[in-house]
């Protein structure tokens, strides 16, 4: 016999039988014409032909490499485009539901809906200010007896004052969707 043979050949690699016979069937190993194994030109061919990812995950690693420059194995790229793939179906299902909105149209709904109550309460003053001042009048006279004259303009005036300063404060109020 001029090599070794399958037990020795695992013994001396670090294979299991089964590996060694295995890696035969495969073409890695280099046999001599009687059957036996060629030792150094084998662990040659094996180093050439056998993926360095997966000869750690056989040895117990997670098939990470350790050294510089090394980068994650194709299966554990292939998982991770896995979990994105399933993440975005699972955003497009909710989408669809309804109970994921687009962000860019939230905001301009809730900009649109700040504008609408804004403008409502710049235009109150000019609504109420006669009709307040009537009830002032009003409710001065019942309670002293005497009659007083609010002008409706002098009403609406500071009216709107207290409402722009209301206004400017909430300007600073800012909304967070993320």
């Amino acid at each position: 016999m001029k090599g070794m043979s399958e037990r020795e050949y695992a013994a001396h690699s670090g294979l299991s039988r089964g590996g060694v016979q295995k890696a035969r069937k495969n073409g890695r190993l280099v046999v001599h014409d009687d059957g036996s194994i060629n030792a150094a030109a084998s662990d040659l061919r094996r180093a050439e032909m056998t993926d360095p990812d997966q000869q750690r995950r056989s040895l117990g690693g997670d098939g990470l490499a350790n050294g510089p420059g090394d980068t994650t194995s194709y299966i554990k790229a292939r998982t991770a485009l896995t979990v994105y793939a399933a993440q975005e179906r699972q955003l497009a299902v909710q989408k669809k539901k309804g109970t994921l909105v687009d962000r860019a149209r939230a905001e301009t709904l809730v900009f649109r809906l700040a504008r609408q109550e804004r403008d409502v309460w710049v235009t109150w003053p000019g609504r109420v200010a006669a009709l307040m001042a009537a009830q002032i009048m009003a409710e001065v006279e019942r309670q002293s007896g005497a009659s007083v004259t609010i002008e409706t303009a002098i009403m609406q005036r500071v009216l709107e004052a207290h409402v722009r300063e209301q206004l400017d404060a909430l300007a600073d109020l800012r909304v967070s969707l993320g």
